[in-house]
């Protein structure tokens, strides 16, 4: 299928998809729960790092971390409404799909948790 918007080049396809962005951002956060919950760690944390003692590089490596948690959550988030949107029926595949998702954000807040725990205790 054709989509107009493939053909634009230029600052006409950097706006278009700037505009599908935050379409997307929109669309998590009113439909998604634990991307707002995602949110609201990262409106903790990010912050919280401004008054820490690291060194630059500890306090990027840390916004850098909380960042990846919406990153991956936008992506659970898009896996299960693409499911969702084939079929709500229970299907082995499907629940799958939805479990890797899963399973891709608890890597992520892991690895926020673990980063935080390391650079706090050095």
């Amino acid at each position: 299928m054709y989509s107009p918007q493939k053909g634009k080049t230029g600052l006409i396809r950097i706006l278009n998809a700037w505009s599908y962005s935050m379409s997307g951002f929109k669309a998590a956060f009113q439909n998604e729960a634990a991307f707002r919950q995602v949110v609201w760690i990262n409106l903790i944390l990010i912050p919280v790092t401004f008054f820490l003692d690291v060194s630059p590089v500890e306090h990027v490596i840390l916004i850098i971390v909380c960042l990846l948690s919406l990153i991956v959550e936008l992506f659970n988030s898009a896996i299960e409404a693409v499911v969702d949107r084939i079929s709500l029926d229970k299907h082995e595949l499907s629940k799958r799909a939805k479990d890797m998702g899963s399973a891709a954000q608890f890597v992520s807040l892991s690895i926020i948790f673990i980063t935080w725990v390391i650079i706090l205790l050095k």
